[in-house]
């Protein structure tokens, strides 16, 4: 909860620190701390004689600093909001380090920055003034988002199924601003109370984003070649060449996890390849969907078909071949 240290309450449990700074790609998290924030001044007097904006693009340290210690007028608090404060001037920034050693009592000054690295300066002083002064602003993982985007969905009065709330992230990306926006479309299409489906969604968003190299490698792993070929005619920025090499990778990896099965060790695979546990959730059932002799003659498939695209031959149709050749030889064991 955003709290203050200072004259304006004396409740400890609903105390405000004299700074705040909101700080992650989230733009969507951001802004809502930032109004959360504004709200809750807007309580305790007039905001509207008693807050600044400033934009860290082009604003100057000393004029922030200037309006942190102006007096508040009939009202206990006066706001200074700073968008963009990662792009403060260094001497800028030395501004407000200087003042948050000794910040105004009846001032709240909010910091909202996409990226500011914990060993700046400043970053360090508007932690030191409180425990909950920084506000991590982190965007979920990709594979959380869905389920962000459905509690999202409920703001706006509407629920979405799982195969929806995922076509949205596919077709929109994963700015959450940009994810809400388009949430509000559907709410102002959807008609009765059922749920929206993935269906309503394709036919209501159109696609803002290309799909990301993971997503495809992901279909490569379920050994779904309809939706890999599907995929592919959305990624004009992608070369062959890097997804073949993401595709051996996974491969390899896969290759990893049926041999910690067989040892009887499944969650073993994240410590083999070193990378968090998240990042090979899937990898033990995505290794059930081949056999070790397919995935051997897929990985030497691979090498030879780099070397072809490498000697000149039509890199597409080659990556196309080894592709369909891949995910449609022998049969799948479940």
């Amino acid at each position: 909860m955003i709290g203050y240290n200072g004259p304006m309450t004396t409740n400890t449990e609903n105390t405000l620190l004299p700074a705040y700074l909101a700080v992650g790609e989230d733009a969507l998290k951001r802004g809502a701390v930032i109004t959360r924030l504004k709200a809750r001044l807007d309580k305790m007097g007039d905001m509207a004689f008693n807050s600044d904006e400033f934009d860290g693009e082009v604003a100057e340290g000393a004029d922030i600093a200037g309006a942190c210690n102006t007096m508040p007028f009939a009202s206990p608090v006066r706001l200074v909001y700073v968008r963009n404060a990662e792009k403060l001037k260094k001497a800028d920034a030395e501004q407000l380090v200087s003042y948050l050693a000794s910040p105004s009592p009846t001032t709240v000054l909010a910091l909202e920055a996409e990226k500011l690295a914990k060993n700046t300066r400043l970053y360090k002083a508007v932690a030191g003034v409180g425990a909950k002064a920084v506000i991590d602003c982190a965007p979920p993982k990709s594979w959380e988002l869905p389920k962000q985007v459905r509690a999202m969905a409920t703001g706006h009065g509407i629920v979405l199924t799982e195969g929806a709330a995922s076509a949205l992230v596919e077709l929109v990306g994963e700015n959450t601003v940009h994810l809400d926006n388009e949430l509000k479309k559907i709410a102002l299409a959807h008609n009765g109370g059922d749920p929206v489906a993935e269906r309503e969604v394709r036919s209501l968003v159109a696609r803002t984003s290309e799909v990301k190299p993971w997503d495809f490698t992901a279909a490569f792993a379920e050994r779904n070649l309809p939706k890999c070929l599907s995929l592919l005619g959305k990624m004009e920025g992608t070369s062959p060449h890097v997804l073949i090499a993401m595709c051996t990778t996974r491969i390899r990896e896969l290759i990893c996890a049926q041999s910690m099965a067989r040892r009887g060790n499944p969650r073993g695979v994240a410590a083999a390849l070193k990378v968090p546990d998240w990042r090979v959730k899937n990898h033990g059932a995505w290794a059930r969907n081949f056999t070790p002799t397919e995935l051997r003659r897929a990985l030497v498939a691979s090498r030879d078909a780099e070397q072809a695209m490498k000697s000149g031959s039509d890199e597409d149709e080659v990556f196309y071949r080894w592709l369909v050749d891949t995910l449609n030889r022998g049969e799948v064991r479940r």
